[in-house]
């Protein structure tokens, strides 16, 4: 019988066209490739150009996600070169279209499927890796219940954990070999998905309660005990779940919740950059937040913690925080008050000569009340923030900072092109989408984007570097502060978050910083004398390098 040579099966170690003739003769591989050698140059150009011929995006993400599983050295030299151009369609937002066709198009795995059904199987699953306590720096899991804006999606928001890995080793160098996407199939409340024929997970409504919690339990005791020095990111949970999650396991893991910790710290991280054009101090901000889910309220707790470091009583600190929802301002009288926003609920009689409509106190009011220094958009409310809540903010702040960050554009709360000039070019402005410089008067206003990918990869990285048993919140805190350090938001129109085509230095830097953090912190296990260096070191790079690299994992070249 014949067989397929190991580095032609494994994409971490096929070099396809790039093997040299002698390595050919050693693996195996003789009249198994065209006779030309190529340089990974040449490969990267041959692909790029096959990328760019086709139309859509999605069809981008398919011949993307077929040289993933074919060559990643290759998949990752182009994020790596092409990383503006690329990461919206190997992630955010291009990853939503190809999750509701995932069962459909199911080409390879690349993923840990566990099964809520079978709780008994999650030890086996990752033994069957082959990895051992010290090979893995990081998992990424989702339950796929709250996919972006989308919503459940099952067993096929597997991309989710798959395409937030890819992002880790494109603009951080976490090495792919040392990761592992996970989903926990947990069923699906998504009637289309549990009436196709085609679709691959649990075909029953989704699983809550007691066999939840003990299924997120088990899950993190094992891959814990199996992987000890792997950072656990959890990835679009339900609101109902997610902030649970994190806070009931935050002391005993090492774990973290982008949704919340990451969005929350890219936050943070233009308000430390507004801060620095109106002179002020976290101890000095009013915090309104629209659109009070798991990511709006993990925003209200980081800037709450920024509060607590400037110097401000747990007490004071949430006084100066409101939190706005479907049924309005949030307050302790409401019935079925979820858990995440219980500790910033308004005393019902603070606000009890305030103006209601259809029984809510809406936002316009709140900002007249409150005086924010700060408003948040995280609602997916289209036209949220109008001309009068703009003025509204301006009335009483000189300089606010509006950051409007549902996305995409139809569901933003406003364009930055309508609140510069609605506030006269007074208001700070950041945005959850890529969004055009503003012309006004005779400024060009820059707009940032708060991309969690300035973000999280860098965070991760430091982890890794520092050996952080523990994701604290002076760690994210530091990832912001070092984001906000790359850009001067001093000057008139100037963008108060750095851009991403720089993502890969970005991330080195965000990575130092959560690294000498965690070592304050006294969560790190690992010194370096030169840290900086020991993060560069770190970095995998997408290059062809020695011999050793193309034999199956565990073992040595044969001679």
């Amino acid at each position: 019988m014949s067989s397929t040579p190991i580095s032609l099966i494994d994409p971490l170690k096929d070099r396809g066209t790039a093997f040299t003739p002698a390595e050919r003769v050693r693996l195996g591989l003789v009249g198994r490739l065209p006779s030309a050698v190529e340089t990974l140059d040449q490969q990267a150009a041959r692909c790029y150009s096959q990328l760019t011929a086709y139309e859509t995006d999605l069809q981008k993400y398919i011949f993307l996600d077929q040289l993933h599983n074919r060559n990643e050295v290759v998949y990752y030299r182009l994020l790596v070169d092409h990383m503006v151009e690329l990461l919206p369609v190997v992630y955010d937002p291009t990853v939503g279209e190809a999750i509701k066709k995932w069962s459909r198009d199911y080409r390879r795995t690349r993923a840990v499927y566990l099964s809520i059904d079978r709780v008994e199987d999650i030890e086996t699953s990752f033994d069957g890796l082959g990895l051992g306590p010290d090979d893995v720096d990081l998992l990424v899991c989702s339950d796929a219940e709250a996919i972006l804006g989308i919503g459940d999606w099952g067993v096929n928001g597997t991309d989710i954990s798959v395409g937030k890995l890819a992002v880790y080793t494109a603009a951080a160098g976490i090495h792919p070999g040392r990761t592992i996407a996970v989903n926990l199939d947990c069923g699906t409340d998504n009637q289309s998905l549990l009436n196709d024929p085609t679709y691959l997970g649990n075909r029953h409504s989704r699983v809550r309660g007691e066999r939840y919690d003990e299924f997120i339990a088990t899950y993190l005791k094992v891959a814990s005990d199996k992987f000890p020095k792997a950072l656990l990111h959890f990835e679009d949970f339900g609101p109902s779940h997610a902030r649970r999650i994190l806070v009931d396991n935050a002391a005993k893991y090492r774990i973290f919740n982008d949704d919340m910790q990451g969005t929350g710290a890219i936050v943070v991280a233009a308000v430390i950059s507004g801060m620095k054009v109106t002179g002020q101090t976290f101890a000095d901000q009013r915090l309104l937040v629209y659109g009070a889910g798991t990511a709006g309220t993990g925003m209200a707790d980081q800037i709450h913690a920024g509060m607590l470091r400037a110097g401000l009583s747990d007490q004071d600190a949430k006084a100066r925080i409101w939190l706005v929802d479907v049924n309005g301002l949030v307050t302790d009288d409401q019935p079925d008050l979820p858990d995440y926003q219980r500790a910033y609920a308004r005393p019902a009689a603070e606000v009890k000569g305030w103006d209601r409509h259809d029984g809510k106190i809406g936002l316009l009011e709140v900002v007249r009340r409150a005086k924010p220094t700060i408003l948040i958009g995280t609602s997916t409310d289209h036209g949220a923030f109008t001309r009068e809540v703009v003025e509204a903010m301006c009335a009483d702040v000189e300089r606010p900072i509006i950051l409007p960050l549902s996305n995409p554009t139809e569901r933003i709360e406003a364009m930055p092109a309508d609140i510069i000039p609605w506030s006269g070019g007074r208001a700070l402005v950041a945005t959850g989408i890529p969004v055009d410089p503003v012309e006004h008067g005779s400024t060009r206003y820059v707009i940032g984007q708060g991309s969690n990918a300035l973000l999280y990869p860098g965070l991760g990285l430091g982890v890794v570097v520092s050996g952080a048993t523990h994701v604290t919140d002076g760690m994210l805190l530091a990832a912001a502060e070092a984001v906000a350090s790359q850009v001067d938001p001093t000057s008139p129109g100037a963008s108060l978050l750095p851009d991403v085509a720089n993502l890969r230095a970005s991330s080195a830097t965000v990575a130092a910083a959560v690294a000498r953090q965690a070592a304050t912190d006294d969560v790190a296990t690992i010194e370096h004398e030169d840290l900086v260096q020991a993060v560069q070191d770190a970095m995998w790079q997408p290059t062809y390098e020695n011999d050793t690299d193309l034999a199956p994992r565990g073992e040595a070249p044969s001679n």
